[in-house]
């Protein structure tokens, strides 16, 4: 088992561009949609590397660049940056006329989640140290404009006073099996380049999940075990007892919604990382449950989450940073009671979607947010009996997947453009990566 202590916020000052940034930064907003879409590669060689032997052999003959402050935080702001208010879902059949009340976050971000619930956040580090960058519970920060644009650099800047860091050093993340695909053990995480962690909250998810299955009258039944949950049959009237949704279904059904958050999010900063001419790639190649902290080894504490083992369990099961990014269950609240109360509360408390006070994008807000109806105590007794029978079974929540997830993790670094002349034919970068250096740092390829 690993713990943390609670860091302390980053609380920067407001960023301070160059004029090359600053017309770099401009420029950027008129990058091609299709340029970065079609354009888009795994460009790993970065100034700095070498590949010491194979038919691609090649030593860089320059030190490595960091990104620029201007370049993380863009890159950041593209993976989970707050976009202004939710939607949210407008109708379904079986609330009419009520607004459905799935979602778990006023504000929206530059991926999609489903239903709206958003449980991921990001981590990041680079080699100034390891970062939390939470955008979740974000309502909005810059207003839309009347033709649906934001100001760029006011966003940025919003985003960069939420930076916290936690640490000064870059994570420790060994180059070979088992802690990262051989692969990947000559270009991954190393000095200069930024690797962004996304990381879901399955448990929250799942919570949700449960929530919604519920509403729409389905109780959940214990396929592993191969018996229903003791003192369901007392909410017959609220879901139908005769066909439940399997526990080991409704877990997948989380993990692949969170799953999909937290990849989406990762290609979007792989868009971008097109459009402003850096290198860099999507990959899973460092080992999950290390990069969160539960290596089990003192010299490689990953993340530093909390971490447990349990003999019915065929790996260490990772649920938090203390005081940074919890899961929403034990041991991080009593029981899973107090985890459906906190996510009510999420949901339908101060600055919720769901709460009449909270703005939005409506003309007549409050009259939309409060006419989606709120959980009940009953219904909150019925998430937290099924949930907590799970943890009871099982010895966690989730029961059969992980509490966490990351599932795909975006590196972002200076390529070499001498490796791609060198080896490859003409188109195998971008114009924005072979001026990128002029333009972003007013310097000239040296």
């Amino acid at each position: 088992m690993s713990t943390a202590t609670n860091p302390a916020p980053h609380a920067p000052s407001p960023i301070k561009l160059t004029d090359d940034e600053r017309t770099a930064l401009q420029d950027l907003a008129s990058f091609p949609l299709t340029t970065a879409l079609f354009g888009r590669r795994s460009r790993r060689f970065f100034r700095g590397a070498e590949i010491p032997d194979g038919p691609l052999a090649f030593k860089s003959r320059h030190e490595p660049v960091a990104l620029s402050e201007l370049e993380r935080l863009l890159i950041l702001t593209a993976v989970s940056g707050n976009t202004s208010w939710h939607d949210s879902i407008t109708r379904h059949e079986r609330y009419k006329p009520h607004l459905a009340n799935y979602a778990a976050a006023a504000g929206g971000r530059t991926f999609p989640s489903a239903a709206g619930f958003h449980t991921s956040e990001v981590f990041f580090t680079d080699d100034s140290g390891t970062y939390f960058f939470p955008t979740r519970d974000i309502g909005e920060l810059v207003p839309r404009r009347a033709d649906g644009t934001q100001d760029l650099e006011a966003l940025l800047n919003t985003h960069n006073q939420l930076i916290r860091r936690l640490s000064g050093q870059r994570v420790e993340m060994p180059d070979h099996e088992p802690y990262m695909t051989g692969h990947n053990s000559w270009v991954a995480n190393k000095p200069g380049s930024l690797l962004v962690i996304p990381v879901g909250d399955v448990a929250q998810q799942l919570l949700l999940t449960i929530a919604f299955f519920n509403q729409n009258g389905y109780a959940l039944y214990d396929d592993v075990k191969k018996r229903a949950i003791p003192g369901v049959e007392k909410f017959g009237h609220l879901v139908d007892l005769k066909t439940p949704y399997m526990i080991t279904s409704v877990e997948r059904y989380a993990l692949n919604g969170i799953t999909s958050e937290v990849s989406i999010a990762a290609h979007n900063g792989a868009l971008l990382l097109q459009a402003m001419g850096l290198g860099g790639w999507v990959y899973n190649g460092i080992d999950r449950l290390k990069m969160l902290g539960a290596s089990g080894n003192p010299h490689v504490p990953g993340l530093g989450f909390r971490y447990d083992t349990d003999p019915r369990w065929t790996q260490p099961n990772a649920t938090g940073l203390a005081g940074v990014f919890e899961a929403f269950c034990p041991p991080h609240y009593p029981d899973m009671h107090a985890a459906v109360a906190a996510l009510a509360a999420r949901k339908f408390g101060a600055n919720g979607p769901f709460h009449a006070d909270t703005p939005g994008p409506w003309k007549d807000n409050k009259r939309v947010r409060a006419s989606a109806k709120p959980w009940t105590p009953e219904f909150c007794e019925l998430i937290a009996l099924q949930a907590q029978y799970i943890f009871d079974t099982f010895g966690k929540f989730p029961g059969t997947v992980p509490t966490l997830q990351i599932m795909l993790y975006l590196q972002a670094q200076h390529i070499d453009l001498d490796f791609y002349d060198h080896y490859y034919e003409p188109g195998a970068y971008l114009d924005s990566h072979r001026h990128h250096l002029k333009n972003w740092h007013g310097r000239d390829d040296d």
